[in-house]
């Protein structure tokens, strides 16, 4: 039996805990960051024991540095190929570097980096390409980040699990 939990934390931070590992999308645990400003308070369960955060890209609302910094410096963080440097210059540790196709080892799952069509032109984090990741143990599981559509994204969506309650509770929050 397949076991796992999607828990939405707010804006493209999400938390996943499958087959014993648990990853971090994007956090942005801020109360307010720019025009962001968070209804309730961030659930402290969401941010124990993480294995690794993924970061899809360099926007200010997905690379948020004092976020980070929250979750401490030597948790390990994937951020696309080009970024690595900017990250590992706020003195996190541990910083992997990935481009669409290359795959990492997190505990018993497979995390590969997808295409993601997204500019990368705003702030002074614009470095780096955009990224999706595509999280395989017991579930397949699609982190798209921010993209448009793109030519493959379909055969990406092939053999995807929905979990429907995780998708409600996005669409109720």
């Amino acid at each position: 039996m397949a076991t796992g939990q999607i828990t939405y934390v707010g804006h493209a931070t999400v938390h996943i805990a499958l087959d014993g590992a648990r990853l971090l999308t994007d956090p942005v645990l801020r109360r307010r960051m720019g025009h962001l400003r968070r209804r309730g308070r961030v659930d402290a369960d969401a941010l124990r024991g993480i294995d690794t955060i993924l970061i899809s890209h360099a926007h200010y609302d997905h690379l948020d540095i004092p976020s980070l910094e929250r979750l401490g410096r030597v948790t390990p963080i994937v951020v696309p190929r080009g970024l690595g440097a900017l990250v590992r210059r706020r003195s996190f540790a541990h910083v992997v570097e990935l481009e669409a196709g290359e795959t990492i080892s997190v505990g018993a799952l497979s995390v590969t980096a997808t295409v993601a069509e997204h500019g990368g032109s705003r702030g002074p984090f614009s470095s780096g390409r955009a990224v999706g990741y595509l999280v395989e143990g017991s579930r397949r599981i699609y982190f798209a980040g921010d993209t448009d559509l793109f030519p493959g994204m379909a055969e990406l969506g092939e053999g995807l699990d929905a979990w429907e309650e995780a998708l409600a509770a996005v669409l109720d929050s």
